[in-house]
């Protein structure tokens, strides 16, 4: 199962999202990710992914779908994120709610530690 590429609207927005967010222009990268697209499958499916680093931590933006998608960030293997919900429908959605997450942990992040 294969799934389309990001369009280059779908890719404009997630520049503005993250521009908007961390205040500069965001080098993100066209990747592939296998995904286990339900609980129960034993096959992974290839889907097209989004990628990027920024504040320390990597980011995975995932199409499982026509119009479907999923997000995580990570500091290291051990220190993973997800947004909350398994799946969005929409991609602006996704997008906001991944970057709102992983500024709420870089700040407790900072706090733990004493840094801004």
């Amino acid at each position: 199962m294969s799934f389309p590429e990001f369009s280059a609207a779908e890719l404009a927005l997630a520049h503005a999202y993250l521009k908007e967010r961390f205040g500069h222009e965001v080098e993100v990268q066209i990747v592939e990710t296998e995904v286990r697209l339900s609980p129960g499958d034993r096959e992974l499916a290839h889907c097209p992914a989004l990628y990027w680093k920024e504040d320390g931590c990597a980011f995975v933006l995932s199409r499982t779908g026509l119009a479907n998608y999923r997000a995580m960030f990570f500091y290291s293997v051990k220190d993973r994120f997800g947004t909350g919900q398994e799946e969005y429908d929409n991609l602006g959605d996704c997008l906001v709610t991944l970057l709102k997450v992983q500024e709420d942990a870089h700040a407790r992040r900072a706090a733990e530690v004493g840094i801004r």
